[in-house]
């Protein structure tokens, strides 16, 4: 568990200093990875993004405060239904690919769940930007948008 906790940490580490590609972010972690300094490794990972964001959006204080308001309300939404899309998705490959023959109101029904989950997705991501449309310029929406997808680009190179 402490390797995998470690493992997840430089993850995270690596990525907010490979999307940061400035010194000014890439401070080191010099202590070890331990149940009782990983909430702290946490904050100082959370800091750098929250930082990295800022200065690449070009968002005020004020407007970053609104982004990690939106982001503490939708992100659980979004963390739910990726979730689910990720077993969805295992349970059908799991289907497919037993020994058997695929039963097939199963393989229809996982596919259903998969389309309702996309659906369910997009309605959050609108619901997301309708509401960062509030207090961002389209710029900064794009802007946004872009970094929000080389995290995910980032992320799952490192996986």
């Amino acid at each position: 568990m402490m390797i995998k906790s470690m493992k997840v940490t430089l993850r995270l580490t690596t990525l907010a200093l490979a999307l940061s590609g400035a010194a000014a972010y890439a401070q080191p972690v010099t202590a070890p990875v331990t149940k009782a300094n990983r909430p702290a490794l946490d904050q100082q990972f959370r800091e750098r993004v929250n930082k990295l964001t800022q200065d690449r959006i070009g968002l005020t204080d004020a407007q970053m405060a609104q982004l990690k308001q939106s982001n503490a309300r939708f992100a659980p939404q979004l963390s739910q239904v990726a979730a689910q899309e990720r077993e969805t998705r295992r349970q059908l490959r799991q289907e497919m690919t037993s020994g058997g023959q695929p039963i097939q109101q199963h393989v229809s029904d996982l596919l259903d769940a998969s389309l309702r989950l996309q659906k369910q997705r997009i309605s959050i991501v609108e619901a997301e930007q309708k509401e960062l449309a509030r207090f961002m310029t389209p710029v900064q929406r794009a802007r946004y948008i872009a970094l929000q997808q080389q995290f995910r680009r980032r992320t799952q190179e490192l996986s």
